[in-house]
């Protein structure tokens, strides 16, 4: 991720990107005339406005914690930390310094999902019953620091309750291994939010389909995105009657009117770093907090406690720090 990073940021209106941290260096040439460092102390000495922390998951605790010591705004990819404990390091010391730092759930900036958001706070679809999941692919070989519950449903569990406006209440799990590493890399859970929506979610690194489904079934219909090609639908309630005996079969007894919507596509990381750029200048506070990313993570943690344990995880109160 952290070449697409740069490569916003060398473009990015109001930006100057004055360096990049690399212990190998630039080997694919990915920020020419831009400056490649060893360590992170020779970037802060370069007088940082913020930073985007795009190394391994494991690493963003401790890359965290010295930007923020040295009161520098910071943009941390998903998940904010591997662990709850760490979230909660993260977010206390970026909070309590009054610097801006937050977590790159890029779902939040892709076009179906915004447009989506907005029409279910519009009461576009009344009240929702269910929101369903999908997102398998095969297995990427960056990642080898955690599983496919924290790569992965980390994006689906921080959507939910974007688009919602809910938290999760209940989680229940289940995941298998059978790529050979030692994390999980399938996994199918359910759970609940704080309004009684049912939630489902279905992730695997198994599948030679990549997919990326979201449907969110209401009183009034169902809306389905495709996060791949930023395609939003909705299929209202059935209203006409279907006259047409044979077409009874396929179609059902009624239909409703089906509407894919046609939205301005914008580039999801694009928006991302606008609306970060936006909340350092004080301009704006649309996007994921550190606070917003630890709870994503509590959620996670549940689902792989759950999986574990083969019982249903109450969420209610704060998931034990590990």
């Amino acid at each position: 991720m952290g070449r697409h990073h740069a490569r916003v940021l060398a473009a990015l209106d109001g930006v100057e990107l004055v360096g990049v941290v690399d212990p190998v260096g630039d080997r694919a040439g990915c920020v020419p005339g831009v400056p490649v460092l060893r360590d992170l102390p020779a970037l802060i000495a370069l007088g940082l406005d913020y930073a985007v922390v795009a190394c391994p998951t494991a690493l963003h605790v401790d890359v965290g914690l010295e930007l923020a010591g040295a009161g520098v705004c910071a943009l941390i990819e998903k998940p904010v930390a591997d662990t709850v404990e760490g979230a909660r390091r993260l977010a206390d010391a970026f909070g309590s310094r009054g610097l801006v730092a937050g977590v790159g759930h890029i779902e939040r900036c892709n076009p179906a999902l915004r447009s989506l958001r907005h029409r279910l706070e519009q009461g576009e679809l009344g009240d929702v019953y269910q929101v369903v999941t999908r997102r398998q692919g095969p297995f990427p070989h960056r990642i080898a620091d955690v599983g496919v519950v924290k790569d992965l449903a980390t994006h689906d569990i921080d959507l939910t309750g974007w688009v919602t406006g809910q938290s999760y209440t209940s989680i229940s799990a289940r995941t298998v291994c059978k790529s050979g590493r030692p994390h999980e890399d399938m996994v199918a859970a359910v759970g609940r939010l704080t309004d009684g929506t049912m939630v489902s979610h279905l992730v695997n690194w198994l599948s030679p389909l990549k997919e990326r489904f979201i449907s969110v079934t209401g009183e009034k219909g169902c809306f389905t995105a495709d996060t791949l090609t930023a395609d939003l639908t909705f299929y209202a309630n059935a209203a006409q009657a279907t006259e047409w005996e044979a077409l009874r079969a396929f179609r059902g007894v009624s239909e409703g009117d089906i509407i894919r919507y046609a939205i301005p596509k914008r580039e999801p990381l694009q928006v991302e770093h606008e609306l970060f750029r936006d909340a350092v200048l004080g301009l704006s506070a649309d996007i994921c907090t550190l606070r917003q990313g630890l709870r994503t993570v509590e959620v996670a943690v549940a689902v792989l406690e759950s999986a574990a344990a083969g019982t249903t995880v109450d969420l209610a109160e704060p998931v034990a720090v590990r």
